[in-house]
């Protein structure tokens, strides 16, 4: 176990580095100043243009050579300081990302899981059952080929429109103050609802066709049809199937813990849902250099570490990993 760790920890180590790096590198080869966003706000002082140009180059640290801008990069993110965001000056990204990022973990983190749940489970049942098959993939192929944003805008147009249920914008009422207070938290889940739909049914749609196709193919396997042969049961041939067509999806969950948040963008701003999508799409829109570092900050972080979780739960649910450790050992 601690050799399997150390080797995990040591690639997610490398990995992180040059993804980081990568994020730091893609707004700089941008086309455009996000400095000349900024003074467009003082467009009605003429005169005082050129000295807020320089002032603003100065504090973005963008004066600087690249490689100087570089290291100055990571001697901040190892103090926890991400910046300045342009488009939201003077706010520091720390404080808008903590802004955001309750909302996408509200919003997100049930969708992903709950649809895994469902998607699995619906996904063995077709798997096993020719009329459940027929009668409910051609449901889940719709659901999983329909991009986010259709979704989205079905949904609105459905339930917030020709069936005005819930709110079509915002992430609560715009006459209420956060709280938590039981009226608050019904409205707040009252808007969270047609993006919650929206995501959790084009997700759903995925998983099931994923598991259906693993049943399926583990089904067909050698060791099925040596089971089989030996005169084993069909509950116990599908049991063994399902553990083995459950380890790509776990590792799928991992994945999309991570990157759903990309996925979510057009979601979160077909709703104007104030996530860490919309919030990554004003930036980009803005050329907020400091902002997009941040957010893919926050991804990569996701990503990784939603990945080491999984590394972990593998050695407990597949026996084949433990054993070629203790074999090299």
């Amino acid at each position: 176990m601690g050799k399997y760790l150390r080797k995990k920890i040591l690639i997610y180590i490398i990995t992180f580095f040059v993804a980081v790096s990568i994020d730091w590198a893609i707004p700089r080869f941008m086309p455009g100043n996000p400095v000349s966003l900024l003074l467009s706000r003082f467009s009605g002082l003429p005169e005082a243009t050129e000295k807020l140009n320089t002032y603003f180059t100065k504090a973005f640290g963008l004066d600087q050579p690249l490689w100087k801008q570089y290291i100055n990069f990571w001697i901040s993110l190892f103090k926890g300081d991400l910046g300045v965001s342009v488009f939201l000056y003077p706010k520091s990204v720390v404080s808008i990302i903590k802004g955001s990022i309750l909302y996408d973990i509200v919003l997100l983190v049930p969708a992903i899981i709950l649809s895994w749940f469902a998607g699995n489970k619906l996904g063995a049942l077709a798997a096993i059952n020719k009329k459940t098959d027929n009668s409910i993939i051609p449901i889940f192929f719709f659901l999983t080929s329909s991009p986010y944003f259709w979704m989205a805008m079905l949904m609105a147009w459905f339930l917030g429109f020709m069936i005005p249920i819930f709110p079509l914008s915002g992430a609560y009422s715009y006459t209420m103050t956060p709280s938590f207070t039981l009226e608050f938290i019904l409205d707040f889940l009252y808007h969270l609802a047609l993006p919650f739909i929206s995501l959790f049914l084009v997700m759903m749609g995925g998983w099931a066709i994923g598991m259906r196709n693993m049943i399926i193919y583990e089904m067909g396997s050698n060791y099925s049809k040596y089971m089989e042969a030996l005169g084993a049961s069909d509950k116990l041939i599908r049991r063994y199937a399902f553990r083995n067509a459950i380890l790509p999806q776990v590792t799928g969950l991992a994945l999309q813990l991570g990157t759903i948040i990309l996925g979510s963008l057009t979601t979160q701003s077909v709703f104007s849902y104030p996530g860490l999508g919309f919030l990554l799409l004003q930036a980009i829109q803005n050329q907020d250099y400091f902002l997009i570092q941040g957010i893919f900050l926050v991804i990569v972080i996701m990503v990784l570490a939603g990945n080491f979780i999984v590394d972990v739960i593998y050695v407990f649910i597949d026996p084949r990993i433990r054993y070629s450790y203790v074999e090299e050992v």
